[in-house]
This record gives structure tokens, C-alpha cells and sequence, in this order.
């Protein structure tokens, strides 16, 4: 497997638009929506080992749209999983506000090459 044959951790970044500023309840929901979308959508031999080493995820900030779409253009650029969340507009936030990207779950080196410089939320 990928993370126990480099003896490195495996782990998923959710990136969110902290300018948005939205209320802890929707900012989970989207989270959520971001972490189950890219696992989803990682090979499942990855997946079950992250899963099985604690399933790690670290939650980022970025202050605006085009930060988090470049984040998410970058890792999709290097071949990482990534998903970008917009919001169905029902409550908060209008229809198609992106909300968060996922990434991952990787190794953790190849998902701080793109990450590693933004501050936790």
C-alpha cells in the first residue's frame, strides 16, 4: 500500500473560504461534504489504509474564491484527488457558492507540497 510501503502518514486537507463566514453547523456540513466526496473518489487501497491508521484529516483556511480554486486546480494538476464544494443554496449561502475543497487522502508529503504554507482554521 501506498503510505505503508514509504512508512509515511496518509492523511486528507479540507481547505475552506473563511470569508464566507459561515456558521459552525454549515461549516461542518460542507466540510463533510468535501472529506466524503474526495474519499469517495480515492483508489480503496489507499483509502482503507488511511481509514485504518485513524483517518486523519487537517482543516485549512484561505480568505477567497480564487485562492481555494487554485489550491484545487494545483492538486488536481499533480494528480491528487480533489474535489471543489458548491452549495446548493438552501440556507446560508447562495446556489453555487464554492465552499471548500478536498483533497486527499495522500501522503502526507505530496499533499503539503501544495498546502503545507496555509494556517489551520
Amino acid at each position: 500500500m501506498k503510505g505503508e510501503n514509504s512508512g509515511e502518514e496518509l492523511k486528507q486537507v479540507i481547505i475552506i473560504r473563511n470569508e464566507l463566514k459561515m456558521p459552525k453547523g454549515k461549516l461542518a456540513a460542507q466540510a463533510s461534504h468535501a472529506s466524503l466526496d474526495a474519499a469517495l473518489k480515492t483508489d480503496r487501497e489507499i483509502l482503507d489504509e488511511w481509514h485504518n491508521s485513524g483517518g486523519k484529516k487537517v482543516v485549512l483556511k484561505v480568505e477567497t474564491e480564487k485562492e481555494l480554486l487554485q489550491y484545487f486546480m494545483l492538486a488536481k494538476k499533480l494528480g491528487l484527488v480533489a474535489v471543489l464544494i458548491s452549495d446548493a443554496g438552501r440556507t446560508f449561502l447562495q446556489p453555487g457558492t464554492k465552499t471548500c475543497v478536498g483533497i486527499g487522502p495522500d501522503l502526507s508529503s505530496k499533499i503539503d507540497a501544495i498546502t503545507g504554507s496555509l494556517q489551520m482554521l
